[in-house]
């Protein structure tokens, strides 16, 4: 075939030519655009968008300019100063992201507290509503245990830890009907139930045994389940779609809140650095089946409010953050000689009980404390001081596992006697010997270049200058690890500033997808498709397995399929071909120019100002004109169906059980003003979604 029906392809080519032809080349092009000593205001501007914020949305850079770059930065510096209550509306339809950890297990029970709760013969709560709860995942649980067995021919297959994994659908039966089905729910009238008001349709819901909820949801067609959680209260729809499985709701609104909090949180600099510590910090989703419970407060409690405080109290509150001693296994580490372990000894020799065995010296996390945390690789500590660390960390533990999951240090599990760290002794102190060791460790020299270097190379450059580095760990340690303190010396020095760092780092497919929504200015009504993306893009949210974490770097983001699978999610999220997630190119081109006009959706041909119509979505969607390259190919290449056809193809983004239950999720709909449908439908316009998909595709784009 020829080329140009591969525009995709052909774009595609034009990203690799230009990002991985390396440093040199990108720092060409950039000083290029730029003069030859120092940006002008517009332009610094938006680089300092595209470096401290998820990328810019329209009419931000106006914004930053009638305020001031140095006080837009101060401010962003104190997000408490910045109101984020649209941000918090939109959040308001994920009750349970605001319980307590404690609250949210108790309310939402994990797959291993059922099975702790069967096994152990348990009682049930005895508030009617978690009773419920309770009852009905009960059933579900033993429901699918049953199925599996009967498939596997398994007696014990209900024993195993994967009898009901959270997954893609709600309840253990089939998916959403495309039509109602009267034989699944003939007798109790399931429509009737639906057009109940809330709070009777509720009461009826939760009075069913677990047999008839399943009956009663699988007679009903994908618009009928919808209408089923119409009018309930946030709290009311996150039940109905908890009652299968809390599991897969708490996963999905984890994931969910997170997206949005980037997408649309005025506190941008906060989310950044949330992301950056979160990264630094991994902990991976699938750990164990409780490790998303223990999330929303890792993220809410620990990161997030000390992104931007001091260094040392990050580190201590992730130390003793459930999240990440579970994810370690820090919580099961026992010292040899504690009493812990001398009473199992006691034990194991009087009835040979193998449970009576401790679980041991656990060195993960004294490895990656020192290695992924604070000191680096070469940081100058030795396996001696590894083995060493993991014995002053005995002890820290979590309570209560699988209901409330907090810190606790266990005195009997501690290694007794004095340790050498670092060239440190530390004296026997209980649970103040690991408080030591994290002082010493954050006020290391090491761990303040290796944490500067990281920052770097998240805000500046792959290379970032020595210079720059040397500069910001001297501020680290002055101001003993003041977080703010050393973003202020990476912002006020040269280095961040130089026509040879701007645009020069590509985006991680989390900055590349929000940086897309932002600068588009796309309504996301359900984050669920975004969350799909991701994943499809090769960096789901809380997704690395191993604790190192996500690349700042570019080399593991621009492979061949890599990059075409951005140019793909360009193009269907532009052309409105993602459930849930709205652009409305009419709009945002209505108030740049009234004299472009919208093109059909089903219009082939240019209409008489589409290049100008090109030119505006260039300043709209980059802030600045692309390359002549780069513009050519998009006015080539913006009428060619098959781009889109193959896109769609490629990458597909079908509506999953989650999305065909619409506003039964929460984060399926959200409450008014979000989900009030427009008065008339949108105008599509063709034009300007192949346009801007292509732009958004394009290199320009996909660097910051």
């Amino acid at each position: 075939m020829k080329p140009a029906s591969h525009p995709v392809k052909a774009l595609t080519g034009t990203l690799l030519c230009i990002l991985m032809a390396g440093q040199p080349l990108l720092a060409t092009i950039a000083t290029h655009k730029k003069r030859a000593n120092e940006a002008q205001s517009e332009d610094r501007i938006l680089h300092a968008l595209n470096r401290f914020t998820f990328g810019p949305r329209p009419g931000e850079v106006a914004e930053v300019e009638k305020l001031g770059l140095k006080n837009w930065f101060d401010r962003q510096l104190n997000p408490s100063t910045i109101d984020d209550s649209a941000l918090d509306a939109r959040l308001a339809s994920y009750p349970a992201m605001h319980l307590s950890q404690e609250a949210l297990m108790q309310r939402y029970p994990s797959p291993q507290l059922l099975r702790q709760i069967e096994r152990q013969d348990m009682p049930l709560p005895n508030d009617p509503l978690e009773h419920t709860i309770y009852a009905d995942q009960l059933a579900f649980y033993k429901m699918a245990q049953e199925r599996k067995a009967a498939k596997t021919g398994d007696a014990n297959a209900a024993m195993k830890e994967d009898a009901a994994l959270p997954g893609d659908t709600l309840d253990p039966t089939t998916p959403a009907m495309a039509d109602h089905i009267d034989q699944l729910y003939s007798g109790l009238e399931a429509v009737k139930i639906i057009n109940l008001p809330p709070d009777q349709r509720m009461a009826r819901i939760l009075a069913m045994s677990p047999k008839e909820l399943i009956a009663f949801r699988d007679s009903l067609s994908r618009s009928e389940l919808a209408e089923a959680a119409q009018d309930l209260s946030p709290e009311q729809k996150e039940l109905f779609a908890a009652l299968p499985g809390s599991a897969r709701v708490i996963d999905a609104e984890l994931l969910q809140t997170r997206l949005l909090r980037d997408i649309y949180s005025d506190r941008q600099l906060e989310a950044v650095m949330t992301d950056f510590w979160l990264n630094h910090f991994n902990v991976y989703l699938r750990k164990n089946q409780n490790e998303p419970y223990l999330l929303p407060g890792f993220e809410r409690e620990v990161i997030r409010p000390n992104a931007l405080g001091n260094f040392e109290d990050l580190l201590v509150a992730t130390a003793k953050s459930p999240a990440m001693l579970v994810y370690l296994d820090n919580w099961t580490s026992i010292g040899p000689d504690s009493l812990a372990a001398q009473r199992a000894a006691q034990r194991q020799q009087k009835n040979t009980d193998a449970k009576a065995r401790p679980s041991g010296l656990n060195e993960n996390y004294a490895r990656e404390l020192m290695e992924l945390h604070t000191l680096g690789v070469n940081g100058g500590y030795t396996q001696a001081d590894v083995t060493q660390v993991a014995r002053v960390f005995t002890g820290w533990t979590v309570a209560r596992p699988n209901l409330g999951a907090a810190f606790q240090f266990e005195p009997n599990r501690h290694e007794p006697g004095p340790k050498q760290v670092l060239g440190h002794s530390i004296q026997p102190a209980g649970e103040d010997e690991g408080l030591q060791v994290l002082h010493i460790l954050a006020t290391s020299p090491a761990t303040a270049h290796f944490i500067s270097t990281e920052l770097a190379q998240r805000f500046v450059s792959d290379t970032p200058p020595p210079a720059l580095v040397d500069r910001m760990t001297q501020a680290f340690l002055a101001s003993n690890g003041d977080i703010k303190t050393v973003l202020r010396t990476l912002f006020d020095s040269p280095e961040f500033w130089s026509p040879s760092v701007v645009h020069a780092k590509v985006k991680t497919p989390l900055e590349f997808v929000v940086s897309a929504v932002r600068a588009s200015d796309t309504n996301v009504v359900n984050p669920q498709p975004l969350i799909q993306s991701l994943t499809k893009l090769g960096m789901p949210l809380y997704g690395m397995q191993t604790p190192n974490g996500y690349s700042w770097l570019a080399e593991p983001w621009v492979s061949t399929g890599a990059l075409v699978s951005r140019m793909n999610f360009a193009l269907v999220l532009a052309s409105d071909r993602i459930p849930g997630v709205r652009p409305d190119w009419t709009q945002l081109l209505s108030e740049l120019s009234n004299n472009i006009q919208p093109a059909s959706r089903t219009t082939t041909s240019p209409d008489q100002s589409s290049s100008e119509k090109e030119k505006r979505l260039e300043l709209l969607l980059l802030g600045q004109p692309v390359s002549d390259l780069t513009r050519a190919t998009v006015l080539q290449q913006f009428q060619d169906n098959t781009a889109q056809q193959k896109a769609e193809k490629d990458f597909p983004i079908k509506a999953t059980n989650l999305e065909q239950l619409a506003n039964t999720l929460p984060g399926g709909r959200l409450n008014p003003p979000f989900d009030t449908p427009p008065a008339q439908p949108l105008v599509i316009d063709k034009q300007a979604g192949m346009m801007a998909g292509l732009l958004i595709g394009s290199p320009e784009f996909q660097r910051r």
